[in-house]
């Protein structure tokens, strides 16, 4: 069921909201996804123009977090980029500016009204706004939330693992400026195993594009849903699963993660609700060999989304 007036999808007893930071060219389709070459041309009948570019070879992505109402407790699911941080090694995300906050407001959600915050990996377009500068000082930005931290990220992003192998050079600004400002706040709750929420929301690890990579599942009158973060990062992977992205540390594991957990969401009809998907921006899926492929989009009203960054 979808509610136009605040572009948002229910699914059971619960509600979804989209709210996009931002959506375009990201990089080179071949560089974001190496090893799929031939792939994105085989499936140019659905992957263009939502997905790529063909005549750019560009992979277009959004940046976008969900919020999710259920048992009257507001979630919101991955935080974004976040403003005015040092990513100097990361140019789209150096000194980054959008009204993520506005967009929030948009849909009517203060900082104050979220009760927990979902991180489903340490990578910095997923925890941004966990955090904002307050004269001159990184604190949490949303006041009452429990955030749900997956511990093997934590450990592996945190300063006792400071060579961790896949590491880039930003991860310890990203860490300093976005995690540990949070922990200092007695605002994290580091989970493994499995960690539920409520009656409709669980959290399930699904690691390899890094240790702790999780995912969401909403489960609500027999509508299901999974949030995949970066499982997927284009329905390119979708076509060939064993396809992973420039950014997975593990991906021997991330392929079979991604495998099982596609499999699972085709088996269970569940919408797949990835981090990055442009256009609709969630799917269902059916399994085809060793492949997947859509069945339906989500019927997503427009989605409230911030200005271009500055």
């Amino acid at each position: 069921m979808t509610n136009e007036n605040t572009h948002s999808i229910w699914l059971g007893d619960v509600e979804v909201i989209r709210v996009r930071e931002w959506q375009g060219f990201f990089a080179s389709a071949r560089d974001l996804v190496p090893d799929s070459a031939g792939v994105w041309e085989d499936n140019e009948h659905w992957l263009a123009p939502d997905h790529w570019q063909p005549e750019q070879d560009q992979a277009v992505m959004a940046l976008q977090s969900w919020v999710v109402r259920s048992g009257g407790q507001t979630v919101l699911i991955d935080t974004g980029v976040g403003n005015g941080r040092e990513r100097p090694h990361s140019p789209h995300f150096h000194h980054w500016q959008t009204d993520f906050l506005g967009a929030l407001a948009g849909v009517g959600i203060r900082p104050e009204d979220v009760d927990v915050v979902v991180n489903t990996h340490l990578h910095a377009d997923h925890v941004g706004w966990n955090t904002h500068d307050v004269g001159g000082e990184w604190v949490p930005t949303f006041p009452r939330a429990r955030y749900l931290i997956p511990a093997a990220d934590n450990t592996y992003f945190g300063p006792g693992n400071t060579h961790g192998k896949g590491r880039n050079p930003d991860d310890a600004l990203v860490y300093e400026d976005s995690i540990a400002p949070v922990h200092r706040a007695g605002q994290a709750v580091l989970w493994d195993g499995v960690h539920r929420i409520d009656e409709h929301l669980t959290l399930e690890p699904a690691p390899g594009h890094t240790p702790g990579s999780s995912v969401l599942r909403l489960a609500s009158r027999g509508e299901r849903a999974v949030f995949v973060g970066d499982l997927v990062h284009s329905p390119v992977q979708m076509a060939r699963p064993s396809c992973n992205s420039c950014f997975c540390l593990d991906p021997v594991q991330a392929a079979a993660s991604r495998r099982r957990v596609l499999q699972r969401a085709a088996d269970e009809r569940e919408l797949v609700v990835p981090a990055h998907f442009a256009g609709p921006g969630a799917l269902n899926i059916r399994a085809t060999n060793d492949t997947f492929a859509p069945v339906r989009w989500a019927s997503w009203p427009p989605s409230h989304e911030t200005a271009a960054p500055a």
